[in-house]
């Protein structure tokens, strides 16, 4: 018979599925259960049958490893060794499971000394894993060659696959879960006994984060909470230094924590590398101070060197900060599966369940078959002339065993135990002994039925072994949890905090140029204030400010988003910087409509939004301390409206808002009661058909300025600010430009003096400059003279703003009065 053909490509499909899933189950993947792989089971179950428990002496790891590759595990002895070192390592394992004596390797990343040199035996937190492993509490399944039983999975008492954590690369698929807490386990497992319907956010009441056996720093947030609620997230981890003063005016970083996993020596390596190159400056020297105590690498620094800024470097350069990858991938019902906090710790209560079931079940039948007999002897000691009598009337053991069952209607197994029963027990006290068992027994299979049969109960030894865990094996966390962003030591301590400008063109452009780079350009100069923008494009908000200040942005859609200054790409004066798209996570048509800087939030002032369709809004400040790296909400606005302007505020300030058709209301800022962030404010004037605001001028107490106005069409004018009278907001306004056709519609308005600039860019990409006081100051209601002359019948202007020279010599005249004064 000729064999079938087979397609290649099938039989290789198959077989590597099959390895797969060989690779998965089988070696790389831990059990959701008992949080093991089979190397590890097959370790501590091949102790447990040496009898090499924590209360014994020890025994050669080549004795361990011979036992476990030549009865379960047909594998290479290098690859148990490694196993059974790594689960004795105290800088790997949380709570390690193996008592190793003798060399087995170091933090510095030295190997472990061979099998035949070091000894081994199980921890004591190990022989939980293997408690009532003989009362049929879990399945067994036949060795690699059919010889012997090995279990599926341990009984353990012990939450071990957070406990100790897990990694592992298999085919397709890896694992990576950090250690934790025993005590926070339990506490949280005995809530979740309570309240099966808690979340995984619940649970992160009690299952604070990671502890590592190394200890450091983890940087809780927005990634642990994902890792707990998804099964995957990742968060920082940073390793725990101090300063410390070495006297005459020198200090010293010690470095006393590293991250879980970071090689040692290799940390110290890396240092002495960035010093060599000069990426890290101020080190004087670097050694390795680490002994059985601790870990300690000491950094002496150079005179005046400032810690704050190594200490930032060796975050920035090196692994002492470090992220961690959750992916907490397990086996469940022989399937991986992607779980979160609630899903272990509910597999794992599940298991404990199943295991205390099939204990008692095992127990329980025990003790039913004891009480039986000792029920068949009570009867005979009850009648014990009787049955000696029949015992000597029979020929045979065989006769009495029959003679016994028919005359006191006892069982075989209860006549023969009659008949295996010793004389001393016809003796008062054994009687006594006899019933006290009996009466013991009964309460105990009493105390198995409600077991069995009342959830309450089984719940309650579930709680009671938790609870003895914990009294017994539970120890102080050694990883701190910070559930604030990285601080302490902030970035900023690199950047001085220079005086820069701040550039944002209409288009979008952004850019950070250092104010010094400016002194050359004075008023009256040609060009754009120096800054070089494409064709149609120009510099819409022009902010001096400084390096550690922060900038918010204003979308037209309300959102606000929150930098610091020297987060914003630095360009020189003719650059035309980055699109702020590349900067903000930005929607579609939205843009950012103003632009801020504040070195801190007052609670004195406070910002007042402006929208397209007449709202204003007063917020104070110091409601937008918060802001997260997505933005937040500063003021609610509708589909229909656009937010126009943020301006800073007093109590005492006033406000001007212009509309296109050019009607213009002045009122006090506090006529707009201060409300919260998400709100969408009140009325600040009352538009007439088609109209829509287009400027809002603040008027400090005491200002005198005039309002410049420019139409679309290029006109323009100059009125004084004492012609517009003090309104109540929510009012129609008066006129403040007559628009018509030949004007076109108002554009916007500013306030201006006499010494500014104005610039105009046209929608033919010409850009005209002018003086202010070259503009006639007229009434209010007139329509003003032309400013601009189109060549394009079409043509308007696109927008204008004044010329910022002076704000730079102003700033600058500043600075140096304020150095006067210190």
């Amino acid at each position: 018979m000729e064999n079938p053909t087979i397609s290649i490509e099938q039989e290789i499909q198959r077989s590597y599925l099959e390895y797969s899933l060989s690779v998965i189950i089988g070696r790389a993947i831990p059990d959701v259960r008992d949080g093991l792989k089979p190397v590890h089971r097959r370790i501590m179950y091949a102790q447990y049958e040496l009898g090499n428990s924590y209360n014994r002496p020890y025994k050669k790891s080549a004795r361990v490893v011979g036992d476990v590759i030549g009865k379960y595990h047909p594998h290479g002895d290098s690859a148990v060794y490694d196993a059974l070192v790594r689960m004795a390592q105290e800088f790997s394992m949380r709570d390690p499971l193996v008592d190793g004596q003798g060399n087995f390797g170091s933090i510095d990343g030295d190997s472990a000394a061979a099998m035949r040199y070091t000894e081994a035996r199980m921890s004591r937190l190990a022989g939980e894993f293997l408690s009532d492993i003989d009362k049929n509490t879990v399945e067994f399944r036949p060795n690699y060659d059919n010889s012997l039983q090995e279990p599926e999975v341990l009984p353990t008492k012990v939450p071990n696959l957070l406990l100790n954590g897990s990694s592992g690369i298999a085919v397709g698929m890896a694992t990576n879960i950090p250690p934790h807490n025993l005590g926070e386990l339990v506490d949280a497992l005995q809530h979740l006994l309570a309240n099966p319907e808690s979340t995984s956010m619940d649970l992160m009441a009690f299952v604070k984060g990671p502890d590592f056996p190394t200890g450091g720093v983890v940087y809780a947030g927005d990634g642990l909470v994902e890792a707990y609620t998804t099964g995957r997230g990742s968060v920082k981890v940073r390793g725990k230094l101090k300063i410390e003063d070495r006297g005459k005016g020198l200090e010293s970083i010690v470095i006393t924590e590293i991250p879980y996993a970071l090689n040692k020596s290799t940390l110290v390596e890396k240092i002495a590398s960035l010093v060599h190159e000069h990426r890290i400056d101020g080190i004087a020297d670097l050694r390795d101070e680490s002994d059985r105590r601790g870990i300690r690498i000491v950094i002496d620094l150079k005179r005046g060197t400032i810690p704050d800024i190594v200490v930032n470097s060796l975050f920035k350069y090196t692994a002492l900060e470090s992220s961690f990858g959750f992916n907490m991938m397990a086996v469940v019902d022989n399937r991986p599966q992607l779980l979160t906090l609630k899903d272990i710790l509910r597999h794992f209560l599940s298991h404990r369940r199943e295991v205390i079931i099939r204990r008692t079940r095992f127990d329980l039948e025990k003790a039913e078959a004891r009480a039986h007999i000792l029920e068949g002897l009570r009867i005979a000691l009850d009648n014990i002339d009787a049955v000696v009598e029949t015992i000597r009337n029979s020929q045979t053991p065989q006769d009495a065993k029959e003679a016994l069952m028919a005359r006191f209607e006892l069982s075989e197994i209860q006549s023969q135990a009659i008949l295996d029963m010793r004389l001393q027990r016809l003796t008062n006290l054994e009687h006594e002994k006899l019933l006290e068992e009996y009466r013991d027994l009964l309460q105990k299979i009493e105390y198995y039925h409600s077991i069995l049969e009342r959830e309450e109960v089984l719940v309650g030894v579930i709680r009671d072994e938790l609870a003895e865990l914990r009294n017994t094996y539970a120890t102080p966390r050694k990883t701190e949890i910070d559930d604030s962003d990285l601080s302490g030591i902030n970035v900023e301590d690199l950047i001085p905090d220079a005086d820069v400008v701040i550039t944002l063109s209409q288009r979008g452009y952004i850019k950070r140029t250092a104010l010094e780079n400016y002194s050359a350009q004075r008023r009256g100069g040609k060009g754009i204030f120096g800054v070089h923008t494409s064709d149609g494009d120009f510099i819409l908000n022009f902010l001096v400010t400084t390096n550690h200040q922060y900038i918010l942005l204003f979308t037209n859609r309300g959102k606000m988003h929150r930098l610091k200054v020297h987060q914003i790409p630095e360009g020189n004066r003719t650059a035309k910087g980055v699109h702020i798209a590349n900067l903000l996570p930005l929607d579609k048509d939205e843009f950012v409509a103003a632009a801020l800087c504040v070195r801190e939030f007052a609670e004195e002032r406070s910002f007042l939004f402006v929208t397209r369709k007449g709202m204003v809004k007063r917020t104070h400040q110091e409601l937008y301390t918060n802001c997260r790296s997505t933005g937040i909400i500063a003021v609610s606005v509708r589909d229909d409206d656009d937010l126009l302007q943020v301006v800073e505020v007093g109590r005492e300030d006033e406000i001007i808002l212009v509309t296109k058709h050019g009607y213009a209301i002045r009122f006090n800022v506090s006529d707009a009661r201060a409300m919260g962030r998400g709100t969408a404010g009140v009325k600040g004037i009352a538009l007439r058909g088609g109209d829509e605001v287009v400027a809002g001028v603040v008027v400090t107490t005491g200002e005198v300025k005039d309002i410049l106005t420019i139409s679309e069409k290029g006109y323009g004018k100059r009125s004084s600010l004492d012609l517009y009278r003090l309104q109540t907001r929510g009012g129609k306004g008066i006129i403040t430009m007559r628009t018509t056709p030949k004007t076109g519609n108002l554009l916007g308005a500013i306030m201006v003096e006499d010494e500014d600039d104005v610039i105009m860019l046209t929608s033919e990409n010409k850009i005209i400059r002018m003086t202010v006081n070259e503009i006639r100051k007229v009434g209010r209601a007139t329509q003003g003279v032309r400013l601009v002359t189109m060549t394009d019948d079409d043509g308007n202007v696109a927008g204008f703003d004044l010329v910022r020279d002076r704000q730079i010599d102003d700033a600058r005249k500043a600075d140096d009065e304020r150095e006067d004064e210190e």
